[in-house]
């Protein structure tokens, strides 16, 4: 049996991407947070290959056929004011969360202002990999050998 705790941060594995969950996995299921991030970046790697084959038996060809049409075009300022919106209604609403949403805000905030374009380009590149490098060494980290690979009975 897990407890609520281990079978949120289990469950958030197909609703969100690795980062997310191993983010929920720290707060509400510290121990788990190696085999958490494993099978998060494994189903991450193969949804390519599952969720094809599923849209198609799904949907219809003429479903799989439509574009979708933009209703107006939105402005770099309303763009702006929603990433700040979203950010303050987090912070308001969820702050354990908002220091993961703020990030993904800020991002947008450094896209679309246009200020900051070599800072914006770095991340997307750069920074991006070597933060991807310090995760991947740090989730590994925690991969101890007694806590990944227990047998449990069901």
């Amino acid at each position: 049996m897990f407890t609520p705790g281990e079978g949120a941060s289990i469950g958030i594995i197909g609703g969100a991407d690795g980062p997310t969950s191993i983010f929920t996995a720290n707060k509400l299921a510290p121990h788990l947070i190696g085999p958490i991030a494993v099978a998060a970046y494994c189903y991450m790697s193969l949804v390519p290959l599952i969720q094809p084959p599923i849209m198609k038996a799904l949907t219809t060809d003429a479903e799989r056929r439509i574009r979708m049409k933009t209703l107006r075009p939105v402005g770099k300022l309303e763009r702006i004011i929603f990433a700040v919106v979203v950010m303050l209604a987090v912070i308001l609403v969820v702050p354990p969360a908002s220091a993961l949403v703020a990030m993904l805000m800020l991002g947008n905030i450094m896209r679309e202002s246009c200020v900051v374009d070599r800072l914006t380009k770095s991340s997307q590149n750069e920074i991006i990999n070597i933060t991807t490098i310090f995760l991947g060494t740090s989730v590994g980290l925690t991969m101890a050998q007694k806590t990944f690979c227990r047998p449990r009975p069901c």
